[in-house]
């Protein structure tokens, strides 16, 4: 058996312990995916793909994973030391959905992905650089609902007398208006000029002056 190609995509964070992920191809023809590459205690190392383990509730028969503190289903509370444990007392949470049967399979498997993982640090510093590892475009922004992908709040105008704001939203436009200032709040919303007078003339006395032919005459 051998490996025809390895490929991997290294993560960002220094401080992290998951140095990059791989994939890797045997004869040409098999792909195992979502191997991880860990720092350890004693240096870099070669995980296998794997998933959590989980067990049922006792009460609503739900599936939760053996670290849960509480039932996602019903919300009871669950033993969180109930996963079994190794022979070096760690519990065991995951399991191998693939992985080599004999050490000699591992050592290549390690020794090959170890070997393309320095190279590809080494690629990533130079230009241009395209990660060739295929993640079915996990890191890409999801679609918006058909609710939310109409919304769009971009100020179309903005008058400096009123510091109103025009937002867009469902093909609509509304104005925001600011919050009233201490002297538009002291300043009287009707002038002086607005009020009623006694000078003023009602309709009918316009009619009988014969003043009354404009529109609107005598209207308070």
């Amino acid at each position: 058996m051998e490996i025809s190609e390895v490929r991997i995509k290294l993560m960002n964070d220094p401080h992290e312990r998951l140095l990059a992920f791989c994939s890797i191809t045997f004869d040409v023809s098999f792909v195992i995916r979502d191997l991880k590459i860990i720092q350890g205690a004693k240096g870099a190392f070669v995980a296998m793909p794997s998933r959590k383990l989980m067990d049922r509730c006792p009460k609503c028969h739900t599936k939760n994973h053996l670290r849960a503190s509480f039932c996602n289903q019903c919300g009871v509370r669950l033993d969180e030391n109930r996963a079994d444990k190794d022979d070096a007392g760690r519990a065991r949470l995951y399991a191998d959905i693939a992985h080599p049967i004999n050490s000699d399979c591992r050592e290549l498997i390690q020794e090959e992905v170890l070997k393309a993982y320095q190279e590809e640090k080494i690629s990533a510093q130079q230009e241009g650089y395209v990660c060739r590892y295929d993640d079915f475009g996990e890191e890409d922004f999801a679609r918006l609902g058909p609710y939310e992908e109409d919304y769009e709040e971009t100020p179309l105008s903005q008058s400096p007398a009123s510091e109103s704001t025009h937002i867009r939203k469902n093909n609509q436009v509304f104005r925001i208006d600011s919050a009233e200032s201490d002297s538009d709040r002291s300043r009287p919303h009707h002038t002086a000029a607005d009020q009623p007078s006694p000078n003023k003339v009602s309709s009918n006395e316009n009619e009988a002056g014969g003043k009354g032919d404009a529109f609107g005459s005598g209207i308070v």
